[in-house]
């Protein structure tokens, strides 16, 4: 039991800073400094963990908690591209002037 609670703080807190950083993507439409390759390992690493908990048969109430990480993780992963072709045009653009 100590460990199923200590596993969801973890998640909680590794869940907790997504908000901020989608909403701070979505409010700047810039991407600047965020790495796609890591977001995709992030959301590869939650797909183990809940992987590890159908294996196990156990605490299946965690992979609610991964499913939810996941899917906070994959909405700035899908910004990042949504602003990425933007941003790059408009570096080009100042980059030209």
């Amino acid at each position: 039991m100590l460990s199923e609670v200590l596993e969801f703080g973890m998640l909680f807190a590794f869940g907790f800073s997504w908000p901020f950083a989608i909403m701070k993507t979505y409010r700047a439409k810039r991407v600047d400094g965020k790495s796609p390759v890591f977001m995709a390992m992030v959301i590869a690493g939650y797909a183990c963990g809940i992987a590890a908990h159908l294996v196990e048969g156990a605490k299946l109430w965690l992979c609610w908690v991964y499913l939810a990480d996941m899917a906070l993780v994959s909405t700035d992963l899908c910004l990042y591209f949504r602003y990425a072709k933007a941003n790059r045009r408009q570096k080009t653009m100042e980059d030209n002037q």
